[in-house]
């Protein structure tokens, strides 16, 4: 195990006109993560998942709780463990008016890596930023600097790498690179913690992550048990009289929940449900605008743990 934390908590205070304010960021977060595996933190903005990976990454002290990251104690051993780790913020750091290799060039020197030069080389090709290499930062697209990030990150070859929402902003095609370029490192032994409030990133990226929202643990496993916890298949009906929809359903399904305008029917075989379905509906003379048919998904996990969408939570699906 190469991330055993427990216990998590922080609490920023503020001060402004208005008078003093308590914010409780992460209240009590426990994370045990394997060693080559892609882990996720899933949630909203402002659910705790930075201040999270920040404590983890011993950049701000947790007002309680322990960790062993990489074999060393969080709070008796910072050095060590930021020796052992590569961490991404959202911003990622990357100078406007420096070029790519110097900055990856000075990270290796401030990381004692034996040979910088051959470092740098190396991880340029591996992330396909020679040809860039000694551009200045501003003339990089978003996806570019992004590489280049976590060029800096790795350049130490750290068995760990944290990435705080490492595609926010990229464009569909960026995002996807990147996703092949995160992928090639659990293949190559790295452990990569990462944040993102993506629906779609956690579900194809991570081997297994926890879902959070207000600063705890909500649920935690893979995609794939998350989602069949939650049921096989989802039906979405959009018509008038919901509750009413809602009580004469529940016989077709594991469960039944109002969501805004819409209801939602969780079945085990969606395909073999939506007849019955159907048939009490128009017997109750309940007139469908709109109907479909998914597989359940990392959004139905939250909503059923929270009540709510991930979506309609400040997140991106």
């Amino acid at each position: 195990m190469i991330i055993d934390a427990q216990g998590l908590r922080k609490t920023f205070t503020t001060r402004s006109r208005k008078g003093t304010q308590t914010v409780e960021a992460v209240r009590g977060v426990d994370l045990k993560i394997d060693k080559g595996e892609i882990f996720g933190v899933l949630g909203p903005n402002g659910a705790g998942k930075t201040t999270t990976i920040r404590m983890l990454a011993t950049l701000i002290v947790p007002d309680e709780g322990t960790a062993t990251i990489a074999g060393h104690d969080l709070r008796r051993e910072p050095a060590a463990i930021r020796r052992e780790l590569g961490y991404v913020s959202q911003e990622g750091g990357v100078e406007d008016t420096t070029s790519a290799r110097a900055q990856i060039m000075m990270a290796a020197r401030i990381h004692n890596v034996p040979d910088p030069a051959k470092a740098t080389a190396e991880v340029l090709d591996r992330f396909e930023l020679t040809e860039l290499a000694d551009r200045p930062g501003r003339t990089l697209s978003g996806g570019q600097k992004r590489r280049v990030a976590i060029a800096l990150g790795l350049v130490h070859s750290p068995p760990l790498l944290f990435l705080d929402e490492p595609t926010t902003g990229l464009d569909p095609q960026n995002r996807a690179n990147l996703w092949d370029q995160i992928r090639r490192l659990r293949e190559l032994g790295t452990s990569v913690l990462l944040s993102t409030h993506y629906l779609d990133e956690a579900d194809v990226l991570c081997d297994r992550l926890v879902i959070v929202d207000h600063g705890t643990v909500v649920a935690e496993g893979t995609p794939a048990a998350l989602k069949r916890e939650v049921s096989g298949d989802v039906i979405t009906l959009r018509l008038d009289r919901l509750e009413e929809a809602a009580e004469a359903l529940q016989p077709h399904a594991r469960e039944t929940r109002i969501d805004d305008d819409v209801l939602r029917v969780y079945v085990d075989d969606g395909e073999h449900a939506l007849p019955g379905l159907l048939r009490t509906l128009e017997e109750r003379g309940l007139g469908l605008a709109s109907i479909a048919l998914d597989r359940s998904t990392l959004d139905d996990v939250f909503l059923a743990k929270t009540g709510r969408s991930l979506r309609d939570a400040g997140a991106a699906a």
